[in-house]
Parts: C-alpha cells; sequence; structure tokens
C-alpha cells in the first residue's frame, strides 16, 4: 500500500508532479520539494531496499530457527515499526523505520508460504498458493484505495493499516510448526505430536508412533546437517536451476511492478485506476489456480508470459486517441503477469528439497525485490519515449517466457526431500548425475514419512 499512485499534490507547490506515491503524500509534512523532492521517491527505493535484505535473511531464518518462530518475530517487526512511524519527527527518522518495515514485511510474507505449503497436502497446497494467499492480497490492495481516498492524513492512514497486525497474535496458539522443517531436524517427537493432531482433527486414525524407527535415528545426523547459501550452487543442475529461477523472478518483478507503478499515467482517476490494477489480479490468481490443477507447470508459466509479454508490445500499435483501449491491454498484461507470478511461488517452492527450500524461496525473492527496485526506472523511462517502458517490458516477458521451458517439470511429483530427489534440468537429464552436498553414498537411507 505504500507504493501506489495518488494524485495529492504536497503542499500544492508547484514543484511537485501531481502523479506521486501515496507515500509521498504523508512526506508533505516535511516540505519535501523543488531541491528537496529527490528524497521522496528515495523513500519508496529504500524501503524496497529494505524488501531485498528481508527477502536475503528470512530463508536462512527460518531455515535454521524454525518456519513459526521467524514468522510472528517478522510480523512484530513490521507491525512494531509501522506504529514507530506514526510518531516520525523528521524524514530521516520515518525512511529508516520504513526501511525496516520492508524488512519485516516481505520476510513474514515469504515464510507464512513457505509454511503453509509444508503443512498442507498437495491438492489444499495449491489452493492456498494461489486462492488463499494472492486473492486476500488483492483483496487487501483493492482496500487501498478506499482508505487513502477516505483518509487523507497520513499518520491516520498509517494506523489504520497497522492496527490489524495486532489481530494475529492469537494465531500463535492456532498455527503449528512445520512438520517437514521439524523431521529435517531430526525433532521428530515433535513432527509426530503435530501429525497425531491433524490427524485427530480429521478424524483419520494415526498409529501410535510414527517415527520411532532405527532407519530414521540412523537418518538423523544427515537431516541435521546446516545448510548454507552455497548449497544451492553446489552441483551444476542445482546451479542451473537456481540461475534461471533468479532470472525468472528478477524480470517477472520488474514487468509486475512496473505496470503496477505507472497506475498514475493512466488515463482517468488514480485511485479508480488503482482499483482497477488491483482487481484485474483477482481472475488472474483464479486462472493461476485452474492451471496448477490441471496443466504442467513450465507450460502454464510460459503461456501466461507469453500472453501478457506480447500484450504489452501490442501497446505501441494503438493510436494515441484510444487511451481506453491502451488501459484494456495493459490490464490484460498485468493480468497474464500476475498469473505468472503466483504460479511462480508455487513452481519454486516444488523445485527444491525442504533442507534449503525456504532458503531458495527467500534467494529468488531477493532477485524479485531488485527487480522492483529498478521497476521505477522503466516507468521513467517514458519521459523520452511513452512506448519504451511496454516494449523493454514486453520483450523481457517474453524472454522468461521461452527460458521457463528449460526448467524441470514438477506437476504431479511429491516435494523433493534431499538434494538426489531434485528434478534435472532438461539438458542434464540424460547425462551423468552430480553429486550433491549430500551423495547417494553417504547416504543410503531415504526418509520417507506420511507428509
Amino acid at each position: 500500500w505504500k507504493m501506489w499512485g495518488s494524485r495529492i499534490p504536497l503542499h500544492g507547490n508547484v514543484c511537485v508532479s501531481k502523479q506521486q506515491p501515496l507515500c509521498w503524500r504523508r512526506l508533505g509534512a516535511w516540505n519535501l520539494v523543488c531541491e528537496d523532492n529527490w528524497k521522496a521517491p528515495l523513500t519508496t527505493s529504500l524501503f524496497f531496499v529494505g524488501v531485498l535484505i528481508g527477502s536475503f535473511i528470512s530463508g536462512q531464518l527460518s531455515d535454521r530457527f524454525g518456519r513459526k518462530t521467524i514468522l510472528f518475530l517478522t510480523m512484530a517487526v513490521q507491525t512494531g515499526f509501522s506504529f514507530l512511524q506514526i510518531f516520525s519527527t523528521s524524514w530521516e527518522m520515518f525512511t529508516v523505520l520504513f526501511l525496516i518495515v520492508g524488512m519485516g514485511q516481505i520476510s513474514n510474507y515469504v515464510v507464512a508460504f513457505i509454511l503453509g505449503t509444508e503443512i498442507l497436502g498437495k491438492s489444499v497446497r495449491i489452493l492456498f498458493s494461489t486462492l488463499g494467499v494472492c486473492i486476500f492480497f488483492a483483496i487487501g490492495y483493492m482496500l487501498l484505495p478506499l482508505f487513502a481516498y477516505f483518509i487523507r492524513d497520513w499518520r491516520m492512514l498509517l494506523l489504520a493499516l497497522t492496527v490489524p497486525g495486532l489481530f494475529c497474535i492469537p494465531l500463535w496458539w492456532i498455527i503449528p510448526e512445520s512438520p517437514r522443517w521439524l523431521i529435517s531436524q531430526g525433532r521428530y517427537k515433535e513432527a509426530e505430536a503435530i501429525i497425531q493432531k491433524a490427524a485427530k482433527l480429521n478424524g483419520i486414525p494415526a498409529p501410535t508412533v510414527l517415527f520411532d524407527t532405527p532407519e530414521m535415528q540412523d537418518s538423523k545426523p544427515q537431516q541435521q546437517q546446516k545448510a548454507i547459501l552455497l548449497d544451492l550452487f553446489r552441483t551444476r543442475n542445482i546451479a542451473t536451476i537456481t540461475i534461471m529461477s533468479l532470472l525468472l523472478w528478477f524480470f517477472t518483478s520488474v514487468g509486475y511492478f512496473g505496470l503496477s507503478l505507472s497506475t498514475p499515467d493512466w488515463h482517468g482517476n488514480a485511485y479508480v485506476n488503482c482499483f482497477l490494477s488491483a482487481v484485474i489480479e483477482v481472475p488472474a490468481y483464479v486462472i493461476a489456480w485452474l492451471l496448477l490443477r490441471s496443466l504442467p507447470r513450465r507450460y502454464s508459466l510460459s503461456g501466461t508470459f507469453f500472453l501478457g509479454g506480447s500484450v504489452v508490445l501490442f501497446i505501441q500499435l494503438v493510436p494515441a486517441e484510444l487511451n481506453v483501449l491502451s488501459v484494456g491491454l495493459v490490464m490484460l498484461g498485468k493480468f497474464g503477469i500476475t498469473a505468472a507470478f503466483s504460479m511462480l511461488y508455487v513452481y519454486n517452492v516444488e523445485l527444491y528439497p525442504t533442507l534449503v527450500r525456504n532458503m531458495a524461496v527467500g534467494a529468488t525473492s531477493t532477485a524479485s525485490r531488485l527487480g522492483s527496485i529498478i521497476a521505477p526506472y522503466f516507468v521513467y523511462l517514458g519521459a523520452y519515449d511513452r512506448f519504451l517502458p511496454y516494449i523493454l517490458m514486453g520483450s523481457l516477458t517474453v524472454l522468461i517466457g521461452i527460458l521457463t521451458l528449460f526448467l524441470p517439470e514438477s506437476y504431479g511429483n511429491p516435494l523433493p526431500e534431499s538434494f538426489e530427489q531434485m528434478l534435472k534440468v532438461k539438458c542434464f537429464r540424460n547425462g551423468q548425475q552430480t553429486t550433491g552436498i549430500r551423495s547417494s553414498k553417504e547416504s543410503p537411507k531415504s526418509l520417507v514419512t506420511p507428509l
């Protein structure tokens, strides 16, 4: 909500454009105009820097200390520092707090996504990853222009958007830790208790003892090994998947945020345009859910990338007087990119084993944040040529649509538990399997669980 467009000038000063992000409205209290107007866009960039840092560290923290602990810790960081922003007495204080809020915001989003995918079964996991997470994101997005329209004071607006974070406190006693993560740490008793409780709630009889076997005890030292970031590049296959995933997330983020941040440049009312930009995400998430249920991941992703990219490229052919058609094409382009973005989360989770899954999502999300940081500069290129941003974003989106076809297909496969169970990149499938940090000679036994 801190990014999207508004037409509220700062103090009515003629030096300020009438098309500014919402967070700039709040900065009017410090008269950031004329020679200080560079501070306003820098504030948004620093928020994304915080998001970048949070994306990088959240995966490693939750892989080491647990999904649930880091989830609620980062939620507390986001809510607490957002509340402190209300009492900011200077731009510098506000900006520092804003950066920390960005760290907490993306961290709890990524960890919550991983926790949900590891707890839920296959069919419900897809529903949670698309309609569950993304639809509620879109609902919050749609509420943004409504809140901003009726609450014009930035402190009160910030308070109204911070208070709901307190409603998450009771969830500590409801949301369990990830049994998959507990098993990977050799904490079988805790995982067993969570699974038995789930079976009881679902009316399914469960054995008294699930994990107390000699084979699992033998695999405990292997499971307790700590992963590091370099594990994502340890073999040729893993490194190729990681590099391709980083590129996918980076350019997808450029397209998504580039189209979203261009909302004030659309023809019509900025509040209505912001609302429409949010509404188009709802059918995109529904389509993504349907595609994930019935079609291979690679073709679903590639198809939506091609749709979004080709439509955005077509905008340059629309006559200048047909503003409504241009807006419609931008919306259709965002529809395709948004659908691909939501499927990318599910696909990325299915490619990596439990030991590094959260770290992998955090690393790719870091690449996504880098894309979001430079996305405003793609929009600013419109000052030189109004079609140039769309040509660049459309071309890059089509390019990653082609790149997706070279990744392995995860549709119908269980989540990998070890590096040996990872799928192979297409060009490596017939080659010799490389040895990872946990080779099959070192780990002859596989851990198979009811999960």
